[in-house]
């Protein structure tokens, strides 16, 4: 087994993106990656079966490489991380999106989470890049232990930085992506609505405007890591921006489904993930906001009032309904997220698809409709049953079914 030289992404929030926009930018460079996310494996843009193990990666690697690709674009979780998937296939770049609350379940503490999240990065060899947010806390602390323990080959690892101005950015946003430490790349939002984002990228690195079509802070943000990055692998300035202009998004994320109202749906399922959906969706329509989410069974509770709390105070309607009750009573997961609001008007429907339809319903043309919580996924899992369910395609039935 011959290792691929890869690009890593690790973090709470955005992994899949900026994985996706990556193998996008190795696609305008002509060289066709084997990608790994959340929504499945694909070697280019064909998607590949492919377990959850080591064995079935290490097999589905070599296939690529014996189909002529020579570069992994790996979204790498935390589970992987803890299992030593780093280890076993250190990367030649690692990238941190950002780091915020979520698998407490998995995790005993939030610094066992953010230890799981640094083993990518302390498997960098002497010629390995680890590349940033300046404006996470996680980003200092992970730049701390790579000049504490030196690489296992010697040497010193590369650290790059990367955020977001704060210029048009809301106090969140700005509070989040944006940094007043010097960063190597640093993106200003020039421009934002339901059709994209316009970014300027700005450093030492790369002096290029972008025009995304994902929509939001946290896609430009996505943007400028994934440039950061390329950079640091080799690519040259025009095939970064004819890669992540060519980006179409990937599933789940941001989602536009309709118009007149807006309709879109994101998998948000984190306290910070909301709240960065949720001030995206304000800046886009002249209307109300209008959030469907619930929270999943079975996983970290802590997390469910403080979602709950981030729903009321932003939204100016909320629909709280059923997510992936799994083996919890989805009853009491409402009850632990309602501990939480306050201020918004407050509606609860257990039937996911009824909530949906009942809000679309509920909507002027000025509004936007978020579905929030499951994104990509086609089912809900009730039990030990996992019911055929897509947001998108619920979503979509209603809008059509009001106009």
């Amino acid at each position: 087994m011959t290792r691929l030289p890869t690009i890593a992404v690790t973090g709470t929030n955005g992994k899949t993106t900026t994985t996706s926009m990556l193998a996008a930018i190795t696609a305008a460079a002509g060289r066709p990656a084997f990608r790994m996310t959340t929504l499945g494996a694909f070697v280019g843009d064909e998607a590949r079966s492919a377990g959850t193990d080591m064995t079935s990666f290490l097999a589905l690697a070599d296939t690529a490489r014996a189909e002529g690709v020579d570069i992994a674009t790996l979204e790498v979780t935390s589970r992987a991380l803890a299992n030593g998937f780093a280890d076993r296939w250190p990367p030649d770049v690692a990238v941190l999106t950002g780091f915020s609350r979520d698998h407490l379940d998995r995790h005993a503490t939030a610094e066992d989470y953010l230890a799981a999240k640094a083993r990518l990065f302390l498997a960098l060899g002497r010629e390995g890049t680890a590349v940033l947010p300046a404006a996470d806390p996680a980003g200092a602390l992970i730049a701390e232990a790579l000049d504490a323990i030196p690489p296992h080959d010697g040497g010193e690892r590369r650290v790059l930085r990367f955020s977001l101005e704060p210029e048009g950015l809301g106090p969140f946003e700005a509070r989040r992506f944006s940094s007043d430490a010097s960063v190597d790349l640093q993106g200003r939002i020039e421009e934002v609505s339901l059709d994209g984002t316009t970014l300027r990228l700005s450093g030492g690195v790369l002096q290029e405007t972008i025009r995304l079509t994902t929509v939001g802070a946290p896609f430009a943000l996505d943007a400028t890591a994934a440039a950061l990055a390329a950079h640091a692998f080799g690519f040259e300035p025009a095939v970064i921006v004819r890669g992540l202009e060519s980006f179409r998004g990937v599933a789940g994320r941001f989602e536009r489904v309709a118009r007149d109202p807006a309709v879109v749906v994101d998998y948000a399922h984190t306290p910070d993930a909301l709240e960065a959906l949720l001030h995206t969706a304000r800046r886009v329509v002249a209307g109300r906001v209008i959030l469907v989410f619930g929270c999943g069974g079975v996983r970290d509770r802590g997390k469910r009032a403080l979602m709950g709390e981030v729903a009321t105070r932003i939204a100016d309607e909320v629909w709280l309904t059923t997510d992936n009750p799994r083996h919890e009573d989805p009853a009491v997961i409402a009850a632990e997220v309602r501990a939480g609001s306050a201020g918004a008007d407050w509606r609860e429907e257990p039937n996911r698809g009824k909530a949906i339809a009942d809000a679309i319903g509920a909507a002027r043309s000025d509004d936007i409709v978020v579905v929030a919580g499951k994104g990509h996924e086609k089912v809900q899992i009730i039990g030990n049953a996992e019911i055929a369910f897509d947001d998108v395609m619920v979503a979509r039935s209603a809008w059509l079914g009001r106009v």
